[in-house]
């Protein structure tokens, strides 16, 4: 075991503690089951015996069996049914040295649904106390241009994209890692690249809007300055799009 998992067990083993000596405290006030005729200090140390002792038999049952079922009500029937037996057995025993009862067999099996009603509630409140928090892991949405990126080839598929320029019946697609000829209609790749950040620069260029170094703009046409050195020619059409989003 390592010295973290040491320390965390330890730490739990104290709160154990402390959460059964609460409720042997609890018990010992309400004075259940008759115990009420007796003095605080008796109900104490009857309580606090039964509780703890019985409460850790609990715990060992838990640690090492009830960890593996699933679900907490299931969790929790399993082990108050499972400790409960030993507990009363304890119960049996604190009683006959505190208060010289004689048990019988009879006795015992009267006993066993009363230790039961107090194991369900120790043990529903230790399994809350340390219950796991669900945590749902969302699977990462995938990029915008997924759809697109699939018609490149591995070397370039997941390269930074720069720009998509049509060719006739071909693409030539820009990235940092080369360019790559493929076919496909520039309306298809405008479709799968709706969702990306980029614009629509002229009627056969797209541009990725993290790509562009430059916009200029002279004599009625212009020219965007991509990453890598290239320059997309920008139409009067599409200027609006570039000016709308700051670049002149």
């Amino acid at each position: 075991m390592s010295l973290g998992r040491a320390s965390s067990f330890r730490q739990r083993a104290i709160w154990d503690l402390v959460l059964l000596a609460a409720f042997g405290f609890f018990m010992a006030v309400i004075g259940p089951f008759g115990s009420g005729e007796r003095t605080l200090y008796e109900r104490l140390l009857y309580w606090g015996l039964c509780i703890v002792g019985g409460g850790l038999i609990g715990v060992l049952i838990d640690e090492v069996l009830g960890r593996r079922i699933s679900g907490a009500v299931a969790r929790v029937a399993f082990d108050s049914v499972a400790m409960t037996p030993l507990t009363s057995l304890l119960v049996m025993g604190v009683g006959s040295m505190l208060a010289g009862m004689n048990w019988r067999v009879w006795n015992y099996v009267e006993l066993l649904p009363q230790v039961f009603i107090v194991c369900v509630p120790i043990m529903a409140l230790r399994v809350l106390v340390w219950r796991e928090p669900n945590v749902v892991v969302a699977e990462p949405e995938p990029p915008c241009d997924a759809a697109f990126r699939k018609r490149l080839s591995a070397k370039r598929r997941e390269a930074r994209l720069i720009a998509v320029e049509a060719e006739d019946h071909y693409l030539r697609v820009h990235t940092d890692a080369g360019e790559e000829l493929i076919t496909a209609r520039f309306a298809d790749a405008l479709d799968e690249l709706s969702r990306a950040k980029g614009f629509r620069v002229h009627r056969s260029w797209w541009v990725a809007a993290d790509a562009i170094e430059d916009v200029r703009w002279m004599r009625g046409r212009g020219e965007a300055r991509l990453a890598g050195g290239l320059v997309a020619p920008v139409s009067r059409s599409q200027a609006p799009v570039l000016k709308d989003a700051g670049w002149f």
